[in-house]
């Protein structure tokens, strides 16, 4: 790979102290050049892109006005977060981000000082800024400022406000900077959207304002104009727009909104602002993709549009000569639509991810029957469970990451009033290069535990359409998940028909009788090329692709446990309570004494990578189940450990 080259004023700064060392008039290059910079590295190697480019001067105005590290900056979910691992120290090794062994797309603390909390999910940054402030008041550390910096989408859910109800009256010294730029992945919704709107367009109100800052400015005794002024302006507020600040009214003062794309002004703003104790609001407006015209135009494209040429904007796409198979995710948009049609009673939800969830496809074809509640998980549970009292057969689409935000809706709201809420869990398993924040580990495990609840995963395509339909029948009363990974399946040809699946069966996809191998969801393909494998080295393998973690096959494992002394099952979940866990417990319960091996996500968190390293490492790809039951038949130790 051509190294990518800084600009001159860039390739100066290794921290931001270097930044500060700048004659403000420089900075102004400094943003072209970091901003440039992103293109060049995200082209190449992909990643995020349009969040970081819309914040560039923002970044280089908080590390230029603020004492990082002494100042401690939060990046609410971290997409945004480039420019400051440039500026911090990483800017030789940023061709690594995502990518195997390299840094992480996330502000990461055992990466940097500079990253001072952990961030991948939203809506956090508030709430740890303030813990962060709140001991620094304890240890006497008046002088230190906190800032969250947090978008208009993360606004969306419930933890910010939860942490600005308390920052309010906990007197500790937070900024929360507020990014409006009207977008999260895909285009903001709700009431707080069109709040921030309106205080942002109000004419009469910032031109008012302004006038009055200006003349106040001009006037002796600082105290008193600093007083006089945030009375005046809370009165304003409340007359020109009709009712109390929202922020103000939590206990914040708030400045704004203010241009995000003027980096002399909010680096001369922000360091004002460090002076001033307390919570304090600043609203930034700023442009997602700023700089980069196509960006600018199509920011949800642009989110993390992989591998483009910068200068043309024409996306790196494959062309293949035969059809490919789908990616799970859009043949869920497509046959929930299909489903809809011939049943009434459908409705879809998603918590903001329209796009990555392909239920877009829905809210274009039946936008009254398809709903895009914003960043808000928890919300998304329990309105998805008070349509199903109504008897509506709800499809609650949430990546399995962030479904763990939902946990206490799911048992409490859901199972235990028996609603059969479906809950199609995206992104199940590894998922690539977002890491550790985004792994879909855990979702048959915590789903497990919950009486009554059904945990399936498809092993192709055929399958999900197949479950999809199951779930939505009258004759399912149980909240119900449908686990399928990201990426592609395996079958070009996939708008089978469909086929009602009996709730807690499985399959047999090989007979074998040397070994038997028992798989759930997408890596049943790896053992079928595994079986192959084997059985040309002599090893007969018995395969049974489960379906179903809970309620589990009970006839095929009561076979399994009579028939075979050796058995391997292989899953994309966590090995600690998955379907793994049920097997054995199972074989305890009856008294079936088989040698068990289980393949899966092992106890420890996985880092970035691609999905086919993130399988190897784990050790539950073709060539790991092959090698473990190698292993079992030789009765050697010998399958591969996590390292």
């Amino acid at each position: 790979m051509d190294e990518i080259v800084a600009g001159p004023l860039l390739s100066t700064i290794n921290e931001p102290a270097d930044l500060r060392k700048l004659d403000p008039v420089q900075l102004q290059q400094v943003c072209n050049e970091l901003r440039q910079f992103i293109v060049d590295c995200v082209s190449i190697n992909g990643g995020h892109f349009g969040a970081s480019l819309g914040v560039v001067e923002l970044t280089v105005a908080l590390h230029y006005a603020m004492h990082t590290p002494y100042d401690q900056l939060v990046w609410d979910v971290g997409h945004q977060a480039y420019g400051h691992k440039i500026l911090t120290g990483r800017r030789q090794v940023f061709h690594t981000n995502r990518k195997y062994g390299g840094i992480s797309g996330f502000p990461k603390r055992d990466e940097s000082e500079y990253d001072t909390f952990g961030v991948g999910h939203s809506s956090t940054s508030i709430s740890a800024a303030l813990g962060m402030a709140i001991a620094s008041k304890l240890k006497g550390e008046t002088d230190r400022q906190h800032i969250a910096v947090i978008g208009d989408g993360a606004m969306t859910a419930g933890l910010p406000f939860e942490a600005m109800n308390h920052a309010g009256v906990a007197n500790a010294n937070i900024l929360v900077i507020l990014n409006d730029n009207n977008m999260s992945i895909d285009p903001n919704v709700g009431a707080l959207n069109q709040y921030l709107t309106d205080i942002t367009t109000s004419t009469a109100y910032n031109k008012l304002r302004d006038d009055v800052w200006n003349f106040i400015g001009k006037l002796p005794y600082a105290d008193l104009q600093q007083k006089f002024a945030s009375k005046f302006e809370a009165r304003l507020k409340k007359a020109i727009n009709k009712s109390s600040n929202l922020f103000e009214a939590l206990g914040f003062r708030y400045f704004g909104p203010v241009d995000g794309h003027n980096v002399l002004k909010l680096a001369e703003t922000i360091k004002d602002l460090r002076n001033i104790s307390g919570p304090k609001l600043l609203h930034v407006k700023t442009v997602k993709g700023k700089g980069y015209k196509l960006a600018e135009e199509d920011q949800t494209l642009w989110h993390a549009p992989g591998l483009f040429d910068k200068v043309t904007g024409q996306l790196n796409k494959v062309s293949f000569a035969v059809p490919q198979p789908p990616k799970y995710q859009d043949v869920f948009g497509h046959t929930i639509i299909e489903l809809a049609k011939a049943n009434d009673k459908i409705m879809g939800i998603t918590p903001a991810m329209p796009s990555g969830s392909s239920l877009k496809y829905m809210m274009q074809e039946m936008p009254d029957r398809a709903l895009d509640v914003g960043i808000a998980e928890q919300h998304a549970v329990t309105v998805s469970a008070g349509l199903a009292t109504q008897g509506m057969k709800v499809f609650c689409n949430i990546y399995s990451s962030f479904m763990q935000r939902a946990y206490d809706m799911v048992i409490h709201d859901v199972a235990i009033q028996g609603l059969p809420v479906i809950f199609c869990l995206d992104r199940a398993g590894m998922v690539g290069d977002d890491g550790a924040t985004h792994q879909g580990a855990y979702d048959i495990a915590y789903m497990r535990c919950i009486p009554h609840m059904v945990i399936s995963a498809p092993m192709n395509e055929q399958e999900l359409r197949n479950l999809m339909y199951t779930a939505q029948l009258d004759t399912n009363t149980s909240p119900f998940c449908i686990r399928y990974p990201r990426g592609q399946g395996v079958m070009p040809e996939w708008r089978t028909p469909f086929e009602e699946i009996t709730i807690g069966t499985g399959r047999q996809i090989r007979n074998g009788k040397d070994i038997a191998i028992l798989t759930i969801g997408h890596p049943g393909n790896f053992a079928v090329e595994a079986t192959a494998q084997l059985e040309a080295q002599g090893i007969s393998v018995a395969h049974y692709d489960m379906r179903f973690a809970k309620p589990i096959d009970e006839n095929i494992l009561h076979h399994v446990g009579k028939t075979f002394r050796k058995v391997i099952t292989v899953e994309d979940g966590t090995v600690v309570g998955g379907m793994g866990s049920a097997v054995l417990e199972f074989f305890n319960a009856h008294g079936y004494k088989p040698d068990v091996k289980i393949l899966g996500i092992p106890d420890v968190f996985i880092e970035h990578g691609t999905q086919k390293e993130q399988y190897r490492d784990c050790g539950y790809d073709k060539d790991a189940i092959v090698q473990a039951a190698r292993a079992m038949m030789t009765i050697a130790e010998g399958s591969r450990v996590f390292a």
